[in-house]
């Protein structure tokens, strides 16, 4: 099962909303096909923090922290794992620091690529793209097919 959006005005706000249910140290894994949406989702997770600044896709820095304005969540930590060549490269500007910080959301683009070193309580969220506008979005465990698009396991 999952939620059916029909635009990235629609995914941005399911993830504001999403969002509100957070209480700080959780760690969010998006997984799904280029242009699928994380980066939307990742932008709206902020918004429904209260983080200000525009929020990019930190693929050429990796990771980017910005102070949010929740009560119980000072960070909001974007991590994009998509140019890693390897899990480590992640571990060595630091990342690990934050995924045990009960004052911080970790939300990490890719995640799949950098799974073996992510916690055992990582949340995984699939985007599965159905069509141009149509996003499936899935918070289920994942496993990949194939073609690289996110599928709930069974």
């Amino acid at each position: 099962m999952g939620h059916i959006t029909s635009s990235e005005k629609e995914t941005f706000n399911f993830a504001k909303k999403f969002a509100k249910r957070l209480k700080g140290g959780e760690i969010i894994g998006l997984t799904g096909d280029l242009g699928a949406g994380k980066t939307v989702f990742a932008k709206g997770l902020a918004a429904g923090l209260g983080v200000k600044k525009n929020i990019t896709s930190p693929t050429f820095v990796l990771m980017k922290v910005y102070q949010t304005k929740y009560p119980n969540i000072k960070y909001l930590i974007h991590i994009d794992a998509y140019r890693l060549k390897t899990p480590q490269d992640l571990i060595a500007i630091g990342a690990e620091e934050y995924f045990n910080r009960p004052d911080a959301v970790t939300v990490i683009e890719w995640a799949d690529k950098i799974k073996k070193i992510l916690p055992k309580k990582t949340k995984y969220i699939g985007i599965i793209n159905k069509d141009e506008n149509k996003r499936i979005i899935i918070f289920l465990p994942l496993v990949r097919r194939q073609t690289g698009s996110a599928i709930p396991s069974r």
